[in-house]
């Protein structure tokens, strides 16, 4: 039986990217374990399938706080009492601060649906289109105070067709995401083991 190391994952919405995550660490030589979803939004669709599957979770609402570090304080608290070692970001769509990605340095890994450090920021996949890139695809990195900049962990690369919407790229690109984020867990997991 492989140690399984505590991760939090944050969600703002379905958190497609949280349930391949989950997947993956309901096999018992993954080196995972997820102890607590956790979202801005009560609403958010993974929430429901965390609970399916008997999994903590917690919904802590931006709006009741005055600074983006106030918020950031009680989701780290929130985190810390679940006992997580680590922070997975699987489409939280809040801006963390300096002081959260102090806290939980090397610790806190997000996906961005491009080939970092290319097309950084919210509509990456809009801008690859915009620039007619020939490819695109996704990178799972460690998080630093500057958007989209952190050390790189795993990157996979999809075609960019002429024909391609960006939903249609989103779509790719989301299939590869599925694939790499668990993947790339697992390299920061085995590390700290």
């Amino acid at each position: 039986m492989t140690k399984k190391i505590k991760v939090a994952i944050l969600i703002s919405g379905r958190g497609s990217n949280m349930q391949e995550i989950v997947k993956s660490c309901e096999s018992e030589n993954f080196p995972a374990e997820v102890v607590l979803v956790l979202s801005n939004k009560a609403d958010a669709e993974g929430l429901k399938f965390a609970q399916e599957r008997k999994i903590k979770t917690a919904f802590v609402s931006h709006r009741e706080f005055s600074s983006r570090e106030d918020f950031d304080k009680k989701v780290s608290e929130e985190i810390e009492k679940s006992g997580a070692e680590i922070i997975c970001l699987a489409g939280f769509m809040r801006l963390l601060s300096g002081w959260f990605v102090s806290r939980w340095f090397d610790r806190l890994i997000n996906i961005h649906p491009s080939l970092l450090p290319e097309f950084k920021g919210a509509d990456a996949v809009g801008d690859a289109i915009k620039a007619g890139a020939k490819k695109s695809g996704c990178t799972v990195h460690f998080v630093r105070e500057e958007m989209d900049s952190g050390p790189i962990i795993l990157q996979a690369e999809v075609e960019v067709a002429a024909s391609d919407t960006k939903e249609i790229l989103a779509a790719k690109i989301l299939k590869e995401e599925h694939r790499i984020y668990p993947e790339a867990l697992k390299i920061v997991c085995n590390k700290i083991a």
